[in-house]
């Protein structure tokens, strides 16, 4: 592909997703489509499955116990990494995340995880390979996605929101160690009662991935100095 044809790929790729998500009804963005019984590796859960009305994207939730007791529940709001979570790519810690957050749920035996389809914080798959691309070439991820035209971070949490709305889950114990992750909850009226630290193993790969994650996106992590 050639760079003027790379770049409009990119642009409009950008302006896909930076949509922002409305509903011109004024309903909820995400509408609930079916729940299932999901027997794992970690223990059984029941899965949920959300279309967004705006996007058509679907996502899910994985829900352990009784969730919409009232009581605080362990939740992780997870962002789709496939590099990481189906791949294990060492130069991140979301697959890492993830099956921290599911043996946690499972330990408890009460939970939530929610699964976002925002891949590469919100920038989309291929774009993130771009990013892995220029971080080949020595930038950082931060530095990477600036390059490419995009902000540090494209996440929205209205679709997490709107699924926890929906399984009545109103207090977090939110695993998690990004302070805009929690902000970005609880604009929506979520509780968030208890952040969890959710560090995870050391990986020289990830070295420079966790000190940006620490340094320029104000990750709570007690290592990475």
């Amino acid at each position: 592909m050639s760079n003027d044809l790379c770049k409009e790929s990119i642009a409009l790729e950008q302006e896909q997703t930076v949509k922002k998500l409305e509903s011109e009804d004024g309903q909820p963005i995400m509408e609930f489509e079916v729940t299932a019984k999901l027997p794992t590796k970690y223990g059984d859960f029941m899965i949920h499955g959300f279309e967004n009305r705006v996007t058509g994207e679907h996502h899910v939730a994985l829900t352990m116990g009784d969730v919409g007791n009232g009581e605080p529940v362990l939740t992780r709001v997870h962002s789709e990494c496939l590099t990481g979570d189906v791949f294990g790519s060492a130069k991140c810690d979301c697959g890492d995340q993830f099956d921290a957050a599911m043996r946690a749920i499972a330990e408890e035996g009460r939970g939530i995880l929610v699964y976002l389809r925002q891949e590469g914080r919100g920038i989309g798959l291929i774009n993130k390979i771009r990013a892995y691309a220029l971080q080949d070439q020595g930038m950082d991820t931060v530095e990477a996605n600036l390059a490419l035209g995009f902000p540090p971070d494209m996440r929205d949490y209205t679709v997490g929101a709107e699924i926890l709305n929906h399984l009545g889950a109103k207090r977090l114990k939110l695993l998690t160690n990004n302070p805009e992750k929690i902000t970005g909850l609880e604009k929506f009226g979520i509780d968030i009662v208890q952040r969890v630290p959710i560090e995870t193993k050391h990986k020289k790969a990830s070295d420079r991935y966790m000190h940006t994650k620490k340094v320029k996106m104000g990750h709570l992590l007690g290592t990475y100095n």
